[in-house]
């Protein structure tokens, strides 16, 4: 009976993982004045036991406040587990240091102080001030005016 029990534990502990991929970090300020980066960019992270195709997905933004159609860096390749993908955005006025080698490169130019970020499994654009759906692998809204982000 011990060992029932303690293989009932043992798998009731085994973790969980997510068979997607994150938003790991944003950085908006490329470019500015005493920017650390000449670029914006998104870091995205595979957490999972398995590599992710990126094919057909998007990075969208939208300004803090918009209420309108999202600005589209579409993606490619595949993450693999427990790996990241840089995607390199606009550029400011050049300050700051280059990036590393990005696995992809867009043009958005992302606010430094506030706005909204969407990882979609598509490349259509999404459209209203927090849009939702199946489509949306992950948000996230920095700045306190962002009217969407992840709870």
């Amino acid at each position: 009976m011990k060992a029932f029990l303690l293989l009932l534990l043992t798998a009731a502990m085994t973790p969980v993982f997510a068979q997607h991929v994150v938003i790991n970090e944003v950085y908006g300020a490329g470019g500015n004045a005493g920017a650390a980066f000449k670029n914006d960019f998104v870091e995205l992270f595979n957490p999972g036991p398995a590599p992710v195709s990126l094919a057909g997905w998007s990075v969208q933004y939208a300004s803090a406040t918009s209420t309108g159609a999202w600005q589209v860096a579409a993606l490619s390749g595949t993450i693999q587990p427990g790996r990241f993908y840089l995607l390199q955005l606009g550029a400011g006025s050049g300050n700051g240091q280059d990036l590393p080698t990005a696995d992809a490169i867009g043009a958005i130019a992302m606010a430094a102080t506030a706005g909204k970020v969407a990882l979609v499994n598509t490349s259509t654009a999404l459209n209203g001030a927090c849009p939702s759906g199946i489509q949306i692998i992950d948000r996230i809204g920095y700045g306190v005016s962002a009217n969407c982000f992840e709870g």
